[in-house]
């Protein structure tokens, strides 16, 4: 089979699992670096060759602690080699990974472990081990626990309790025993085997078991490496969580069935510098990721001198209106291009370096809308990012931008093999090789969501424009009107809004009101930093949150989207008439968000209840008190009067008067 993933798994059963993918890969690709892990600052390295043996090993040590056909490997950490070897292993044996949120609480884990049923755990170190023991009374299929990282673990004597290491040694004296075992049960394997369990982030509600087979990742990942003709010279960053779609899809499938290299950073907090040092050609990363290296960028300029910041702002006019119609194929002038060369030599080509970006041949983001001008931004810079439209029902992909045909207010035509429409209600809905087998346990669930037919309801509201390409307004049931019968899609305020560096979340608020409200974030590095260089002293985000000048910068940033709106024929009635800052940043721990940052609508309603009653009425404040999750877990309160601030809202102007303006 070609090593550019062009083939068609439905002829042959030599390649229908990922376990006989890797006996491919490590026939075929020997001693090519399959995976890379940073630690204590320098990069080790395993070539496909050893990273076949050392998931054999591991294999084999599952066997000989009794994982059997059927059985659930829950796997919990960071992205680290030992954990990626572990999803692979538990398929060698028939078995299910099921990977789980690395920052998981104890109840949030526990509920994934007794539903999953789960017998054993891979985790990483002594935290995770720490939440599972904690849980495991409460799980009872739960018996055996592996972990890779052994500090701060060698004098825990529990029974049923295994060093990574020790394991593969169990597994190499099993092999020596039983030396047909582990060929033999990966023979047993078939693309319609169930590959992964993967839990959704549960915004509404208990997260639910995704169930994919092997065909649904592996046919996925197939379609979607030809159409970027990705290769197995491929370097990609895995620092996304594991128990997400989009990591298993890049980071496992894409890289087993083209052979490319995937890279474990040292930590979260290493994750830029690691970047910058591997140099990635392939790279994903959601909207917030981006939204963040553009606040750091806007940051540092404000520290340089004035010739610095005059010569970075003229240059970025120069790449907005060059750069990305030399990205797209379009005709540019000589002098333009002239102009573009000399800003890539002084300005766009060290940026891109220091981002860790200069490589780079693909980037997607995903997982939600990202604004217009940070698209734009990374895309005037010669970076080829594109949007993608996914589900993990859908194993990622329903919709992608092809080459050529990139838009920041669209996110592209169905993907291949992906058959998408529009229903009568006006929600988006597809079916396609990768569509998800049901929900582990929850047949109502499954009924609701994926009809007889294939076809999977999404959830979302949107529409195809003239050119074939699938917009995406909001979440179906959040879209909604304002009393007065205006149109109310709460994503596209906020995103808007998320665009200024010192935002860092929004929650818009206006269904069936009179008029739309929100409530802010400030993003605390760029408002501190924006502090210390005002000389204004603070103590807390609380603090910093209610400051007088920090009401005035978000009032200025809400009145741009307002005169924006004012323009925009379908939601110039959803300007934002009042809008309050925070006394705390939104949180998972606390149920605000989910583990991929999205926020819980009915969570934070319900939470801040006495703040939205206020935001319409006509209260100038409002007291508060809310329940808060300490890093440690113990929990406790802080409360605050938080000021209301009405907004001017703009006489409402045709396109044409505002594209003239």
């Amino acid at each position: 089979m070609p090593l550019d993933g062009q083939f068609n798994p439905v002829n042959t059963n030599m390649t229908d699992t990922f376990p006989k993918l890797l006996i491919r890969n490590a026939d075929t690709l020997g001693d090519k670096t399959a995976i890379r892990e940073k630690y204590l600052g320098i990069w080790q390295s395993w070539s496909w060759r050893e990273k076949r043996d050392e998931i054999f090993a591991l294999a084999n040590g599952l066997a000989a602690l009794g994982f059997k056909r059927g059985d659930k490997l829950a796997i919990i950490g960071s992205n680290r080699p030992r954990l990626y070897w572990g999803i692979c292993a538990a398929q060698c044996l028939g078995g299910i990974p099921v990977p789980v949120y690395q920052d998981s609480v104890a109840e949030e884990l526990q509920f994934v472990l007794d539903h999953a049923e789960t017998s054993f755990v891979l985790a990483e170190d002594q935290e995770q081990v720490d939440k599972v023991l904690e849980v495991k009374p409460n799980c009872p299929s739960l018996k055996t626990v592996i972990f890779s990282d052994s500090r701060g673990l060698r004098d825990y004597e529990i029974e049923d309790l295994h060093d990574f290491t020790h394991t593969q040694k169990l597994g190499r004296e099993f092999a020596s025993s039983n030396p047909d075992y582990l060929r033999t049960e990966i023979d047993k394997g078939t693309g319609d085997d169930i590959g992964i369990f993967l839990y959704t982030s549960g915004t509404t509600g208990k997260p639910k078991g995704v169930v994919l087979s092997n065909s649904n990742v592996l046919i996925t990942a197939i379609n979607s490496v030809g159409l970027d003709n990705l290769t197995k010279d491929e370097e990609t960053l895995s620092y996304l969580p594991m128990a997400w779609v989009g990591d298993h899809i890049f980071s496992y499938g894409q890289a087993y069935v083209t052979g490319f290299c995937i890279n474990c950073p040292e930590s979260e907090e290493t994750v830029g510098t690691d970047l910058k040092e591997i140099g990635p050609t392939y790279y994903f990363a959601p909207p917030r990721v981006f939204e963040n290296i553009l606040t750091s960028v806007m940051i540092r300029m404000e520290d340089v001198g004035s010739f610095k910041k005059k010569l970075f702002h003229y240059f970025m006019g120069v790449a907005r209106t060059t750069g990305t119609a030399m990205l797209n194929g379009d005709q540019v002038s000589f002098l333009n291009r002239l102009k573009y060369g000399v800003g890539d030599f002084l300005i766009y080509g060290p940026l891109k370096n220091t981002m860790g970006f200069s490589r780079i041949r693909l980037a997607y983001t995903a997982g939600e809308a990202i604004g217009p001008e940070i698209f734009d931004f990374f895309r005037s810079l010669g970076i080829n990012i594109k949007q993608l439209y996914g589900q993990t029902e859908a194993g990622v992909f329903v919709t992608t931008q092809p080459d050529g045909e990139v838009y920041a207010d669209t996110v592209g035509k169905p993907s291949p093999g992906v058959e998408v429409e529009i229903n009568d209600d006006g929600e988006v809905i597809y079916r396609s090789p990768g569509v998800f087998q049901h929900y582990y346990k929850n047949e109502e669930a499954t009924r609701e969501t994926k009809n007889a037919d294939g076809w999977v309801m999404t959830g979302d509201a949107g529409y195809f424009d003239d050119k074939g390409h699938l917009k995406i307004i909001d979440r179906a049931k959040d879209v909604g009107k304002l009393n007065d019968g205006s149109m109310f899609a709460p994503k596209y305020i906020e995103n808007k809004l998320k665009f200024f560096p010192q935002i860092q979340e929004v929650v818009a608020l206006g269904k069936e009101q009179n008029f739309v409200t929100v409530m802010l974030n400030i993003d605390l590095e760029a408002v501190g930093n924006w502090a210390e260089r005002n000389n204004i002293p603070y103590a807390s985000y609380q603090e910093l949150a209610g400051h007088p000048e920090v009401y005035n910068m978000m009032l200025e940033n809400v009145e741009k989207v307002n005169k924006d709106l004012a323009s925009d024929q379908f939601l110039s009635g959803s300007q934002i008439h009042r809008f309050l800052i925070l006394h705390k940043e939104l949180d998972a721990d606390d149920g605000e968000l989910t583990r991929t940052r999205k926020v819980r609508r009915r969570i934070v309603a319900e939470k801040y209840a006495v703040l939205i009653d206020a935001l319409y009425s006509d209260k100038p404040d409002c007291h508060i008190k809310t329940e808060v999750t300490f890093e440690d877990g113990r929990k406790g309160s802080i409360e605050a009067d938080i000021e209301i601030m009405n907004a001017k809202v703009f006489e409402v102007i045709d396109q044409k008067t505002a594209r003239a303006s």
